[in-house]
């Protein structure tokens, strides 16, 4: 790779690639800084998401088993329930996790997010169908319910979080700029 040794204004010597060729340039203390500082911003946003995501988890379970205790019949129970966590995921994540997010249309933002809630339920739903219905007629350990139990709420809402997370950022609340770049240390 051709390179040539050029004179800096402050008399510092330095390598640099020719024009026209791609060469690697070692990152600069300003890019390390950059970086450290995107993934605080980005560990800080993530803790906000599961936070908000615990407290809707916790009002969905605890409006469930009461609303079953005071005799509703099962899937309405947990069809208030869910609209209810919903509502109070949606409300935490725009204004506290995604609060310098793009706010133009709430109607639009919770029709979307509930929209990408219901995709999340059906990954969830998808890796509980794959181990109980197609891995186990093969292995029939995988249809007890501490399988179910592993596949539907742990790898299930594994994989729905992530795909939550990436969506909600991407298409809910569109982050114009870097979370990073607010001095919000909350």
């Amino acid at each position: 790779m051709p390179r040539r040794l050029v004179k800096a204004r402050q008399r510092v010597r330095r390598w640099v690639t020719r024009a026209g060729t791609l060469g690697s340039v070692p990152p600069t203390a300003t890019q390390a800084s950059d970086l450290r500082t995107r993934l605080r911003g980005l560990v800080r946003e993530v803790g906000k998401f599961g936070t908000v995501g615990s407290v809707a988890f916790t009002v969905d379970l605890v409006l469930y088993t009461l609303l079953l205790r005071a005799g509703t019949e099962t899937l309405l129970a947990k069809t208030i329930s869910t609209a209810v966590a919903t509502t109070i995921a949606f409300a935490g994540n725009r204004f506290w996790t995604w609060r310098d997010g793009e706010h133009s249309n709430m109607a639009r933002q919770y029709t979307m997010f509930f929209v990408l809630n219901l995709i999340g339920l059906g990954i969830a739903l998808a890796c509980l169908a794959i181990s109980h219905y197609g891995l186990g007629q093969i292995w029939p350990v995988l249809q007890s319910k501490p399988a179910d139990i592993i596949a539907g709420s742990g790898v299930g809402t594994v994989l729905g979080t992530l795909f939550r997370f990436w969506s909600y950022r991407r298409f809910v609340f569109r982050v114009t700029d870097d979370p990073a770049a607010s001095s919000d240390p909350a």
